[in-house]
Parts: structure tokens; sequence; C-alpha cells
């Protein structure tokens, strides 16, 4: 949905309106229901899905970020790419109308580099500092490492750190991934996770789904 921004104060309580700090710059995109982008936040031509938020100076661009993700702060999402197969890198080929009154921008490479979106599945972690790289997709339920820069796909549940990501462990024991898909919880109404929260906080992952899976 796109909903204008709700005011920031303490006393907000986050809710269907996204919560977009007044120092944030929201363009051409698309924010859910209890989203929250932080002080200094660019956030341009990016979905982001419902109960995910981007603390402080984080940047977007091109992304579709999925359901309850959580963004450390100063991290960048859709590092772009310059023309390294050209003469020169410099981003003066492509925005020449920034350069010259005669000459126009270079929409084709604009849409070249759309077509290496960034896609975030749901309730991943991004940790403080990570750069995700061009066409990057990471699956659900995956952990970002703080400082990371991530060129390549990362699995679901799967855990990944360094320059560059490397898979460190899985999330769960084999087969908890494929159960939390299949029960896909961050699809439930509000008021489900409401009477599931105690549950949330208490049971392990395998014990969560023992009684909500079937």
């Amino acid at each position: 949905m796109n909903a204008p921004p709700a005011p920031i104060s303490r006393a907000t309580r986050l809710s269907e309106a996204p919560l977009v700090h007044p120092s944030a710059a929201v363009r051409d995109s698309t924010l859910g229901r209890y989203v929250e982008i932080g002080e200094r936040c660019i956030v341009a031509e990016t979905d982001v899905g419902d109960y995910s938020y981007l603390m402080q100076d984080c940047e977007t661009w091109a992304a579709r970020i999925g359901k309850f993700v959580n963004v450390a702060s100063h991290v960048r999402v859709n590092a772009t790419s310059h023309p390294t197969w050209r003469a020169t890198l410099h981003h003066f080929t492509y925005r020449a109308n920034d350069y010259w009154p005669d000459a126009v921008r270079e929409e084709d490479f604009f849409d070249w580099r759309r077509e290496n979106a960034v896609a975030v599945g749901h309730d991943v972690w991004i940790g403080h500092g990570a750069t995700i790289t061009a066409g990057v997709k990471i699956g659900n339920g995956a952990v970002i490492g703080a400082g990371a820069v991530v060129t390549r796909d990362v699995a679901p549940y799967t855990i990944v750190a360094g320059v560059p990501a490397k898979p460190l462990r899985p999330r769960f024991p084999e087969g908890i991934g494929a159960r939390m898909d299949a029960l896909a919880w961050w699809d439930w109404p509000h008021a489900t996770l409401r009477a599931a929260l105690d549950d949330f906080r208490r049971l392990s992952a395998e014990a969560f789904l023992d009684k909500y899976g079937a």
C-alpha cells in the first residue's frame, strides 16, 4: 500500500501507516503496514514489506524487501554498478545531461541497473554496515553479518559473513527452514501475531512449528 507517513513522536506506536522519519527521503517506493524508516535513510524504487524496518543511514535502490526484515544502520541495499566495459567508469556517460545542456540521460543504462534489482526474503536480518550488491537474492530467514559485502545469492536460513560474504552455518537444523516456509507466519493477521506473541518469545523454532505447523 502507498500510505502517507505518520509523524514521529515518543508516544507514536507503529501502525498500518508507515512511520518515516522527517529526515528520511522516500521516492517511488511502496511501504507496507507497520514499516519504520529511520533517520537519514534514502529509499528509492524499493518495495518494503509489512513490519520491516530500516534503522538510520540506510540506502536502498531498486530492491524488493520482504516482510519482517530487520535492517541495521548504515546498510546499503543494491550498491549500483559502473560500466567496467567502457573506456571510462565515470557517470558522465550515462548522466550526460548533468554536464552538457544538449546531452540526454542514458535511460537504457538505468534500466539495465533496474534489471539487476535485489530481492530480500521474509524474516531476514541484515547487520550493521552490510552491503548487498546488484542482482543478489537473499532467502527467507537468512542472517547477514555486520560489515559483510554480499556479492552472491544467500540460501534461506543461512548465516553469512565476511568480505566477500561466505556461509558460516545454517540457522536451523535441517528441515526446520522448509517447515517455516510452509507455516509462513509472516502472512498471519496482526491479531494472530499478538495471540502467538508469548510463544514467539519462549518456544524454540522447532517447538513453535510443532505447536502451529499443523
